[in-house]
């Protein structure tokens, strides 16, 4: 499939709408206006203003909701699609959508500070060798991990074989 990407800069001409879709996830809708600038004649001439419509999904969303406002400049970069549908007179009508894959401020207009997303806390791993010594142990009565990831019925330890805190039998 052939796709269209665009990247541009402009200025965000709407507030940033973040919603939930049907699948739960989260989608961010705002506006930018480009207007190019051409040095002609000694001056600066300001072209026409060409608005596009951002759509900015998952991850991306919250963190442009967050970081963006209204008369930011900002730098877009994503694909552009075909938003196409019918209205109640039966007229269909197109509008043009960039899915945005980034974006962020425009540095040639400002400054601006970046502040890491924060990540979920990763799930404790058990101890490698325990866990080996268990895995590699085929026959039954050997050894195995109680429910604190410590090794049981080793020799030495109790039984090979018996429950932890049983005797072993005379």
């Amino acid at each position: 499939m052939n796709e269209s990407t665009i990247t541009f800069s402009g200025w965000v001409g709407s507030e940033v709408t973040l919603t939930e879709g049907s699948n739960g996830v989260a989608v961010a809708s705002f506006r930018v206006g480009s207007t190019p600038r051409r040095f002609r004649g000694g001056r600066w001439e300001d072209g026409e203003t060409i608005w596009y419509a951002v759509k900015a999904w998952r991850a991306l969303a919250t963190h442009v909701a967050a970081s963006v406002r209204t008369g930011d400049p900002v730098v877009v970069s994503g694909r552009l699609v075909a938003d196409v549908w019918k209205r109640e007179d039966g007229t269909v009508s197109t509008r043009y959508v960039v899915v945005a894959a980034s974006v962020g401020h425009d540095l040639t207009r400002g400054t601006s500070t970046f502040q890491r997303a924060a990540r979920p806390e990763p799930v404790p791993v058990l101890q490698d060798d325990p866990v080996r010594r268990v895995v590699h142990s085929y026959d039954e009565g050997g050894p195995r991990l109680d429910g604190e990831g410590q090794v049981v019925g080793e020799p030495g330890s109790q039984a090979a074989g018996e429950p932890p805190g049983d005797e072993p039998a005379a």
